[in-house]
């Protein structure tokens, strides 16, 4: 059996574990990955439309790894419109790319699970394989971040490099050209950013459990002792 300060350290870790799967989980279903500003072009130049008039050319946009929306002005009032990110649209963007994002995420998941199941075990056994133990718990942390780094970078690379959000925006616009004015990574993103800082936290804890606090001595009572002149009386 553990003793108490293992099984509270195990305890925490089993807690941040939880946590990250929830992150990654809530990152994966959510739709606000990047937030922007999108301009019709089209319509702005029909009107011939100067500085303070582009504001009624501007609507927003925003998405995720599954679905999204957006509302467009384009001179016919605000128009919003659904935004489905598969089956059809993947096929317009680098869709090798969105799909490595998403299978990394699953796999940072069913890593941090195994992180988790590992916690458990620890908090309630002492194992007697190193690879159950404090290695084996550093080492399952270590691949769920690598793996949710590697979703944030590629998913970078799709925004920065390949112009993910201006693709999404033209999805089927036949009439219109819409130009992407600013577009930033929003609260999913960072959710799956603090899921990869979860499990350093996860690694940081594990290491405290190895640290062994002083033992409490229990002072044994004297005991009395017996002289010649005591057995006397």
């Amino acid at each position: 059996m553990p003793s108490l300060w293992k099984r509270i350290t195990f305890s925490v870790a089993s807690v941040l574990c939880v946590g990250s799967v929830v992150l990654l989980v809530v990152a994966l279903s959510t739709e606000r990955w990047v937030t922007g500003r999108i301009l019709c072009k089209t319509g702005a130049e029909i009107v011939n439309a100067s500085h303070p008039e582009l504001d009624q050319f501007i609507g927003d946009i925003y998405y995720g790894l599954f679905q999204g929306g957006k509302a467009k002005k384009c001179g016919l009032g605000k128009r919003r419109s659904k935004i489905y990110i598969f089956p059809k649209l993947v096929r317009t963007l680098n869709g090798g790319l969105h799909m490595m994002v998403i299978l990394f995420l699953l796999v940072a998941v069913a890593f941090a699970l195994v992180s988790l199941s590992f916690c458990i075990y620890n908090a309630r056994k002492v194992p007697y394989q190193s690879i159950k133990g404090h290695k084996g718990l550093y080492l399952w942390n270590f691949i769920a971040a690598l793996f949710g780094a590697l979703a944030m970078l590629c998913f970078l690379a799709a925004v920065r490099h390949h112009n993910l959000t201006e693709r999404v925006a033209n999805y089927r616009e036949n009439l219109f050209v819409l130009v992407v004015l600013d577009d930033s990574l929003d609260m999913s993103f960072w959710l799956g950013v603090a899921s990869i800082a979860t499990h350093f936290a996860v690694c940081g804890v594990v290491a405290m459990s190895r640290i062994k606090l002083p033992k409490r001595e229990i002072k044994k009572p004297e005991e009395p002792t017996i002289s010649s002149l005591d057995l006397l009386y």
